[in-house]
C-alpha cells in the first residue's frame, strides 16, 4: 500500500549535540538526531519524510506524510500517510495518523486518532518480533 510510491529524499540532518529553538520547515526528508524545541512541519505540497532517531528529541508539532519515530516527542504528531514507531519511541502527546505501525516497547501517552476518508478504517499493523 505505502511501498508504491517513491519515499523522498533525506535531504537535511539536525545532528546529535545541536538544538533548535524556534520552528523547523523543511521539504522532502529530514533525518532529527539533536534537539528541537518547536514544530517540524513538512511542507504540505510535497510527499516528505522524517526520521525522529533514538537520540532526537522534539518539543512541539510534529507535521509530515511518512513519520518515523525511534526517539522522543511531547506534543501531537500528525502523519499524514504512515506513521512508524520504533521500539524506542516515547510520544507525549495525542498522535494523528492514516496508516501506523507499532514495534512492542514503543510508548504513546496520549490517543490515537485515525485520519479517516469518509467510511475507511484506519491501518493498524502490530510490528512481530522477529525470533
Amino acid at each position: 500500500m505505502f511501498g508504491k510510491t517513491k519515499q523522498p529524499a533525506i535531504r537535511s540532518l539536525l545532528a546529535q549535540g545541536s538544538r533548535i529553538d524556534g520552528n523547523y520547515h523543511f521539504i522532502d526528508g529530514l533525518r532529527v538526531d539533536g534537539e528541537v524545541v518547536g514544530d517540524v512541519r513538512a511542507q504540505p505540497e510535497h510527499s516528505s519524510i522524517l526520521v525522529i532517531s533514538e537520540s532526537a528529541s522534539i518539543t512541539g508539532e510534529v507535521h509530515a506524510d511518512h513519520v518515523i519515530i525511534n526517539g522522543s516527542v511531547r506534543g501531537p504528531v500528525h502523519a499524514r500517510e504512515l506513521l512508524e514507531l520504533q521500539p524506542k519511541a516515547r510520544i507525549e502527546g495525542d498522535v494523528y495518523y492514516k496508516a501506523l505501525e507499532m514495534h512492542q516497547g514503543a510508548m504513546i501517552a496520549g490517543q490515537l486518532r485515525p485520519i479517516l476518508d469518509d467510511a475507511e478504517k484506519p491501518l493498524l499493523k502490530l510490528a512481530a518480533n522477529n525470533l
